[in-house]
């Protein structure tokens, strides 16, 4: 069966590879996993890892995104979402995040790496600095939701 026209074969070894401190957060260093180019940014993976002495800013913001999940490979990172509250993750978690969910990073462990998986590559992010009526609504966790 004939590959699709917006995808082709791609390999990303670890030996070789490198990390840029350019990026969606300063605090981070990105290692390209190549998936972008494959798939014509339809989507991006890379592997996220802590910058030596850059601590998170913590300010809330949300993707404009289809699909955004991240697995951890090392390390912890501390989340809040509006709507869910704080969240710790883990070596071995693996987390959803719907498409413009607000949020913020608290804190993380100095050999944090997790790969992140994003649909379409190219997405906004907004900062988002006090409520207003022009921004989205807020989501809320389905389990944390009062029954009444």
């Amino acid at each position: 069966m004939p590959a699709k026209a917006y995808s082709k074969f791609s390999v990303s070894h670890l030996k070789g590879a490198k990390f840029a401190r350019r990026g969606l957060r300063s605090y981070f260093e990105y290692r390209d996993l190549g998936i972008k180019r494959a798939t014509r940014a339809q989507v991006v993976a890379h592997v996220i890892r802590a910058r030596p002495g850059r601590a998170p800013h913590g300010e809330w913001h949300a993707h404009d995104c289809k699909v955004q999940f991240v697995y951890v490979l090392k390390g912890w990172v501390l989340f809040e979402y509006e709507g869910v509250g704080k969240v710790r993750m883990k070596a071995g978690s693996c987390f959803y995040q719907p498409p413009n969910i607000r949020h913020r990073e608290l804190a993380h462990s100095r050999d944090l790496e997790m790969i992140e998986v994003v649909s379409p590559a190219k997405f906004r992010t907004y900062g988002i600095r006090k409520p207003s009526l022009e921004q989205p609504a807020a989501r809320k966790s389905p389990a944390r939701r009062s029954p009444g």
